[in-house]
């Protein structure tokens, strides 16, 4: 018995068979092997993205925090940035005093990384009332200052002369580098 098959299906029959010879090696071969090294990595994917998730959670909320805390403390953030001026202070607070005089002792050296400088006040006031109302007007002012305990108070006929020490707290000039670079811009 003979077989009668035209070229062109025997052609196709053969491409066929070769093509599906080469699904099969190549799904044993390369496909199945990969597919498990691609769940391995699929798994360390969804990890590494959960923790990341996690992280820039983290990030976000003490971001937050910091620009909330940057707003409400803006004020003191550029007083400590501001350079002490005994004219400027003492023009500023003049209206508290009968007479004020600032006396700079000495450079006290740093606390914390910041300059600070001691300075030694007297001045004469009408009441002690003058003299809170003073230490009010410091804290709202361009510089961070510390009033040292002890004030002396002492009568001398309708006024009183009084006598503190204060220390007034600097950022230093170069706290790191990039705050150097981004002022040399």
């Amino acid at each position: 018995m003979k077989i009668n098959i035209s070229r062109h299906y025997l052609y196709i029959l053969l491409s066929s068979l070769f093509l599906f010879l080469f699904v099969l090696l190549f799904s044993f071969l390369v496909l199945i092997p990969k597919g498990k090294q691609y769940r391995e990595e699929r798994m360390e994917l969804q990890k590494s993205s959960a923790k990341l998730q996690k992280y820039q959670n983290y990030h976000d909320k003490v971001y937050d925090t910091l620009k909330n805390l940057q707003s409400k403390n803006r004020h003191i953030i550029t007083a400590f940035e501001n350079k002490f001026d005994a004219k400027r202070f003492q023009k500023e607070h003049k209206n508290y005093f009968s007479s004020l005089h600032l006396a700079k002792i000495s450079k006290s050296g740093q606390e914390d990384g910041f300059d600070v400088y001691e300075v030694n006040t007297t001045s004469s006031i009408a009441s002690p009332k003058n003299f809170y109302n003073f230490l009010d007007a410091i804290n709202k002012s361009d510089w961070i200052i510390g009033v040292n305990f002890p004030i002396t108070f002492k009568r001398k006929g309708d006024s009183i002369a009084s006598s503190f020490t204060m220390k007034v707290y600097c950022n230093k000039e170069d706290t790191n580098a990039t705050a150097s670079v981004s002022k040399a811009k």
